[in-house]
């Protein structure tokens, strides 16, 4: 599990320095994707420094998992709660900026999901609280579910839906809309594994699919043109909405964002999907390829790294990267099943969701099979606190997996029915 983290940081540094530091000597492929007649230039300037600062990123991070195992993960139970409410004060403070203007609280593309650290008049850090809040989230659930028996009840469920609820309001204020879809498959899977009954979470799914068109009508237009934008890349469902105006308004919400879509909101998935297709089989090389000579992607480094990763390596590199996570995932999978102690086993489950949903959701996202919500690639795309974030967690599962106590009880969370 150790192996495949560091392979993946690795991968990062790597993908990141060639995005900023591409090869111009090398030549063009006759086959190369059609961008368009406008003229976009090199863009090596601006991610140029990106590689150094993930690595300094990197090197905190695994600070952080060194320093999370010098401690019993069973000590830090009792301050979950803690954890939690301290994470979810940041969140409060983002969400205080909408109404008082305060000069740490950056606004980037209408959001407010950072707090900005500045020493001396110089711009240090950002951190993204609802980064932590996933971390703070599994440690709470697990300590509140670890040894309660009443969810195994309908209403001894709204206790946990309350702990996933108070984040989910805040984080959705900022907006961010991949935290929000993340923390939901993390709270059905540790409910799952607490024993939590099937039918009850199924009634609680077919209730959450039946409310959706309501909840459609809801939905800033941004948002469900985002949604949207998976079905719009059907040439037919695209023609359909531009006849039929009251179709469009409920898919977009705005008739006249149709007319801009391949230029505006669809446009990193239309590229996205250029760069892996065109990436074949081995791809074009580490730092080769129009994709990162010039600026066809521009969130390539971050939430689409995994397009440029297809690009430079095709196939087989996405492989590679796929089967790092599987082996983390499995890991962490393992960790819970073999762990005595109720609240370890929980927390592995809910760090092994965790990198199951983001992995899962990122790589779909980018080959234009699920919304574009945001949702980082974790430990390969560009970020301090994603980076940060998921180093802690592997910490956590190492702690546990090495702290496994010894008991001739049967496992926790085993009934009968």
């Amino acid at each position: 599990m150790l192996l495949a983290t560091l392979a993946l940081v690795c991968i990062s540094l790597v993908t990141i320095y060639a995005i900023g530091h591409p090869r111009t000597d090398a030549p063009q492929a006759a086959d190369s994707p059609a961008v368009g007649d406008e003229r976009i230039e090199l863009q090596q300037s601006r991610y140029a420094g990106f590689w150094l600062k993930q690595a300094l990123y990197a090197a905190a991070g695994l600070a952080c998992l060194v320093a999370v195992n010098l401690v019993d993960y069973r000590r830090i139970g009792p301050y979950s709660y803690a954890i939690y409410a301290g994470i979810l004060g940041l969140l409060m403070v983002l969400l205080l900026d909408k109404y008082i203007d305060l000069p740490f609280v950056p606004v980037v593309n209408s959001a407010r999901r950072w707090i900005r650290i500045t020493i001396m008049g110089r711009d240090v850090v950002n951190i993204q609280p609802s980064e932590f809040c996933k971390v703070g989230f599994i440690l709470a659930l697990a300590w509140y579910l670890r040894f309660r028996e009443n969810y195994r009840m309908f209403k001894g469920l709204v206790g946990p839906f309350a702990i996933t609820l108070l984040a989910i309001v805040l984080i959705m204020r900022q907006p961010d809309l991949g935290t929000v879809m993340l923390l939901m498959p993390i709270l059905f899977t540790m409910l799952f594994v607490a024993g939590a009954r099937v039918k009850h979470l199924l009634l609680i799914i077919g209730m959450a699919l039946l409310s959706a068109p309501i909840l459609w009508q809801f939905m800033h237009p941004y948002q469900r043109m985002r949604i949207s934008s998976v079905a719009l890349q059907n040439e037919r469902v695209f023609a359909a909405a531009q006849s039929r105006p009251r179709l469009a308004a409920y898919l977009v919400g705005d008739t006249d964002k149709l007319r801009t879509w391949r230029r505006d909101e669809g446009y990193h998935l239309i590229h996205s999907k250029q760069a892996i297709a065109s990436g074949g089989i081995r791809g074009y090389g580490l730092g080769r390829g129009p994709y990162l000579r010039y600026d066809y992607l521009p969130e390539r480094h971050n939430d689409f790294i995994f397009a440029a990763i297809a690009h430079q390596f095709g196939l087989v590199g996405c492989v590679v990267v796929l089967l790092l996570y599987g082996v983390i995932i499995a890991a962490a999978m393992e960790i819970a099943w073999l762990n005595t102690d109720a609240f370890g086993r929980l927390v592995a489950a809910g760090i092994g969701a965790m990198f199951a949903v983001e992995v899962l959701v990122n790589v779909n996202m980018t080959m234009g099979l699920m919304p574009i919500t945001g949702l980082t690639l974790p430990l390969v795309s560009y970020g301090g606190s994603s980076m940060v974030v998921h180093l802690i967690a592997v910490g956590l599962l190492n702690n546990i997996g090495r702290e496994r106590p010894f008991s001739l009880a049967k496992k926790p969370f085993e009934f009968e029915n």
